[in-house]
């Protein structure tokens, strides 16, 4: 006959796994839903180059999800850092956005892809013709709060 604490080892690794489990997918709910944005009509922007242009959509970013918005500076360890790139047209629709470097998080990649496309329409670039490509980084916390590095408050 077996030991009791022979027997009952399968089932401590299975609770720990368990546990582990629910740990990891508390975080992962966070980013199964991109809310619904709260903007208005978006202003046109009358940046002259993509870098201003950037400042103008960050800013439109934060007005469409402010209940998301981290407030203060951000943690030491972040949960995700993903760095996107924006092409929008004259009209301020989004014409593409991709990733250009995966956060270590895999389920933050496409929360924030998704953020920016129901963040559209974004203000019209007036001042840059047909369209306007820009890079944004995406500093994201375990809860799904974020900052935007072009309106960040920095980080603890």
């Amino acid at each position: 006959m077996r030991p009791a604490a022979e027997l009952l080892r399968p089932l401590r690794l299975a609770a720990t796994a368990a546990i582990l489990a629910v740990g990891a997918s508390a975080a992962w709910a966070q980013f199964t839903m991109v809310p619904v944005p709260m903007q208005s009509n978006a202003v046109p922007s009358e940046a002259e180059t993509p870098v201003d242009y950037r400042r103008d959509a960050a800013k439109h970013v934060y007005a469409s999800f402010p209940m998301r918005i981290y407030r203060g500076k951000m943690p030491p360890l972040l949960y995700g850092v993903a760095i996107v790139e924006v092409e929008v047209d004259a009209e301020g629709k989004v014409i593409d956005v991709r990733l250009r470097r995966q956060p270590a998080a895999p389920e933050v990649g496409p929360w924030v892809l998704a953020m920016v496309r129901r963040a559209a329409p974004f203000p019209v670039p007036v001042k840059l013709g047909e369209k306007v490509v820009f890079s944004e980084i995406w500093l994201v916390d375990k809860g799904g709060n974020f900052q935007l590095d072009t309106l960040t408050e920095g980080q603890r």
